[in-house]
């Protein structure tokens, strides 16, 4: 929520200190490229360290860079804080393997779905909270957002316990995530690969959704007013798929199908948007791509965690997290270009074919996953 209430405001500030449309540009990217390089790392420190501390640490971070926000008094200050900010909030596969810690596999989808849906409804209330408190002042929102962190801090000091239990820890030397010893290691097992392929994919076409959308609708006559309320239409969506129906379809359906289902309702979702006439169709196409979005993504998650013992799950996590923030440079950026040297349309379908990337790497990687398996079941019988 604190994350929801300061983004919007984010260009509106920049652009106070005389910043140009592409430093406010580059103030929003800076964000996901510390998460980019610090989502890998907080996940291995807390297969070392344990989740609780890494956790603890990472929220008085984001403290720390709401309060330095609220005082930013010049653009040097503003990117400090925007880099405090993105490397103390690349703690999501931190909470991730912490839902792989407490979670039977069985139910691991479903506790990564309600993170989700917690971004989500964060994400949704946000910016409605920081458009009210802006009217008190240009610093509240970045105050409260604070303040938000803070009560997290104390709440999680107080109420949070460790899932990881010293025996389960990583014992080996700390190197880092990415180093291609590291990754050889992640992507080991069969379908590691395809897996994280799959979920660099469909959040790079996600994100040329969340980078285009507001202004491909503005060129089609939607108001501010009507483009915030499909925004808000998406949240919802998202939140509804990912805090309920994940859970209720992981206990009937395997998570596979999970993925291809919300993959190719993804890839239709994107090839509707342009060619949505009325509102009505629009809002199809919308509930296509997010509610696809929501079912995959989950999935994607709790299957990337069951490739590695659960001393790796940080790890693990935390590389396809970082994998995630590369999308999330990656998609708005092509999609942008592509919006101003062709067209809207043109966006959109290459959204669309980077969906289809991820329906066909999913199946591949069916393929390998089943290929091995059968090839172990004749070694357990032998024995």
């Amino acid at each position: 929520m604190g994350f929801g209430i300061v983004i919007p405001l984010l260009p509106i500030y920049a652009e106070s200190m005389h910043a140009t449309p592409f430093t406010a540009g580059v103030l929003i990217a800076v964000y996901s490229l510390m998460q980019l390089l610090f989502a890998p790392v907080w996940g291995r420190i807390s297969d070392r360290v344990g989740r609780r501390p890494v956790l603890l640490v990472s929220l008085a971070g984001s403290a720390a860079s709401y309060v330095l926000l609220a005082g930013a008094g010049s653009l040097g200050t503003l990117f400090l804080a925007r880099v405090l900010a993105g490397a103390a909030g690349a703690n999501i596969p931190v909470a991730q393997a912490y839902i792989a810690d407490v979670t039977p596999a069985s139910e691991r989808a479903r506790g990564m779905g309600l993170i989700g849906a917690a971004f989500g409804l964060g994400m949704v209330i946000g910016p409605a909270i920081g458009g009210g408190l802006s009217l008190l002042g240009p610093r509240v929102p970045e105050c409260f957002a604070a303040a938000l962190c803070l009560v997290n801090l104390l709440a999680a000091t107080r109420r949070l316990p460790e899932s990881l239990p010293p025996t389960a820890r990583r014992r080996a030397s700390f190197r880092h995530p990415l180093s291609p010893v590291a990754l050889r290691e992640a992507t080991a097992r069969p379908g590691a690969v395809a897996l994280l392929g799959t979920f660099f994919l469909l959040t790079a076409a996600f994100a040329v959704l969340e980078g285009t959308f507001s202004l491909a609708a503005a060129h089609r006559g939607y108001s501010s007013t009507q483009v915030d309320a499909l925004w808000l239409y998406m949240g919802v969506v998202a939140v509804v798929v990912q805090g309920w129906l994940v859970g209720r379809l992981t206990q009937r359906v395997p998570e596979r199908l999970l993925i291809v289902v919300g993959t190719l309702a993804v890839t239709i979702g994107l090839f509707w948007i342009p060619f949505a006439g009325p509102a009505s169709a629009l809002l199809a196409a919308l509930g296509l791509v997010v509610g696809g979005q929501g079912l995959a993504s989950p999935s994607l998650s709790s299957l990337i965690s069951k490739t590695v013992a659960a001393h790796a799950h940080g790890e693990v996590l935390g590389v396809s997290q970082s994998l995630s923030a590369a999308a999330r440079v990656l998609g708005p950026a092509g999609g942008g270009f592509l919006f101003n040297g062709v067209s809207a349309r043109a966006a959109f379908l290459a959204a669309a074919a980077c969906a289809v990337g991820a329906v066909g790497v999913t199946l591949a990687g069916q393929r390998t996953a089943d290929e091995a398996q059968a090839d172990v079941m004749p070694l357990r019988r032998s024995g």
